[in-house]
């Protein structure tokens, strides 16, 4: 059987070898960093995904998994070389290159005999071009190396489910070796029914980063409709249903709301601008830049109201109390994530905020220290003036407003993601404010006392009675009486 090196133990070479250790190969992880390859190799995983602890735990006890920082080892070890290693933004957004080629120039040079060098990082096309004439000049004289391209696709919070049942395999190749050994590696999910796809390498490039660009444009059109369902009075929820129900659209990232982050969307729009512009192909690219400016209004948006509720003003007073930290649920990942920056913008204008985030407490503290964040979410709404709902974690859907009634000073709670159910709130009596979506007011007392709740209605629709019947409720009335 073939075995492996996983090149770079981030979240996806960590995954992507746990995943291959699953599908029975013998497993080599290589990291440059020695504390990150020592906590693997006792099977701790240092960030937060479903299911991932306990499989990569097991095969590091089973010795079917292992990790290190040798890439001599690797070159002696494995047939099949995956590189996962990290492509951050650089200038003007495009991908920085240098871990791919330090990896390369560390691993390449000491090859005992033939292999595959497979590039599931993210790159700029035309990368894979660049690399294989990197390959040829450092590759030891007698020795053949195929390169080939096989994108990942994972979903954070499903990472596992992902690597192990993928739900389309894009193969990236140059020759039938190649193609034949990547069957080989991933045979159990081929034969379980996983769509494979063979292209060339600029194709197998340009596919990943082509993915995001698509959802993260869905994910800015719907929020484009919930600008103007605020303005008209229509709900953005309803909206996007009706949109999905046209199977040619569908209703997966409609969802209104904040906006998207992480370490692959915003980066990946970027930097295809970035590299289109490279090529000379910019204007063909432009409306990415306006699909980026609409994400980055959506945060904008939620502060500006957060500020008008404290007073407004240079110096706005008061407390807020922030649910989420993590770019999405399920995750502990905080790059770009639009809950922190929010969170931090709104602390620069003064304003006291408490964040209480399920995963993502420690990453998000390192990267914003000048935050307070608390150990539950009653501790981070203490007192707080204004809540914000930034990440949609499940327990924030389980969360009691009545309770939250007696912690909480103010009695406003913006939904920034479209995902709580507002009944109980209004119920409670808060004033619910949602992102596009049309909330009904409560006019009269909520439960156990609470004041009556005046609900922001749309500027431009306001709802109202019919002081008489209209046509259709006489001509109703009429075929009941005849009926």
């Amino acid at each position: 059987m073939l075995r492996i090196s996983v090149i770079g133990t981030g979240y996806l070479g960590a995954t992507h070898a746990a995943g291959m250790a699953e599908l029975g190969f013998e497993v080599l992880g290589v990291d440059n960093n020695p504390a990150k390859a020592a906590a693997l190799s006792m099977g701790t995983v240092p960030f937060h995904e479903p299911g991932l602890p306990e499989l990569l735990a097991g095969h590091v006890a089973g010795g079917r998994l292992r990790f290190g920082t040798s890439l001599v080892e690797a070159a002696e070890f494995a047939d099949v070389h995956f590189l996962c290693v990290g492509t951050p933004p650089g200038v003007n957004g495009a991908a920085d290159l240098s871990q791919l080629y330090s990896a390369l120039d560390g691993l390449v040079p000491h090859l005992t005999r033939n292999c595959l060098i497979v590039g599931k990082s993210t790159v700029p096309v035309g990368t894979a071009e660049a690399l294989t004439a990197r390959i040829a000049e450092l590759a030891p004289e007698g020795i053949s190396v195929d390169l080939a391209w096989n994108p990942e696709f994972l979903r954070e919070g499903h990472a596992v489910y992902d690597t192990l049942h993928p739900n389309r395999l894009v193969f990236g190749v140059t020759t039938p070796d190649a193609e034949w050994a990547l069957r080989q590696v991933y045979a159990t999910p081929i034969a379980a029914g996983s769509p494979v796809v063979i292209t060339n390498m600029p194709t197998a490039e340009l596919i990943k980063v082509s993915a995001n660009a698509f959802l993260a444009t869905k994910i800015s059109f719907i929020n484009a409709m919930a600008e103007l369902c605020d303005l008209t009075g229509a709900d953005v929820t309803l909206l996007a249903d009706a949109l999905g129900h046209d199977d040619r659209i569908g209703r997966k990232f409609l969802g209104a709301g904040l906006g998207y982050g992480g370490g692959c969307l915003p980066k990946d729009v970027r930097a295809l601008i970035a590299r289109a512009t490279e090529l000379g192909a910019g204007e063909s690219v432009e409306f990415l830049r306006d699909i980026d400016a609409i994400n980055v209004r959506r945060r904008e948006r939620v502060v500006a109201e957060t500020l008008a509720l404290l007073g407004g003003g240079r110096r706005p007073s008061g407390r807020v109390g922030i649910l989420g930290a993590a770019f999405k649920p399920l995750s502990d990942d905080v790059r770009d994530s639009p809950a922190l920056d929010v969170a931090r913008r709104l602390h620069a204008a003064g304003v006291d905020v408490t964040v209480f985030d399920p995963a993502a407490t420690i990453p998000a503290r390192n990267v914003a220290p000048e935050l307070v964040f608390a150990a539950t979410a009653a501790a981070a709404l203490h007192e707080a003036d204004v809540v914000l709902h930034l990440t949609e974690w499940r327990e924030f859907r389980e969360l009691d407003p009545v309770f939250l009634r007696t912690v909480a000073r103010g009695r406003v709670i913006i939904d920034a993601r479209n995902t709580l159910d507002p009944e109980p709130w209004l119920a409670a009596g808060w004033d619910f404010r949602a992102m596009g979506r049309l909330v009904e007011p409560r006019t009269a007392a909520g439960r156990m006392g609470a004041p009556a709740v005046t609900q922001h209605p749309a500027p431009a629709v306001v709802a109202r009675e019919l002081a008489t019947p209209s046509p259709l409720t006489r001509l109703r009335a009429r075929v009941r009486r005849t009926a």
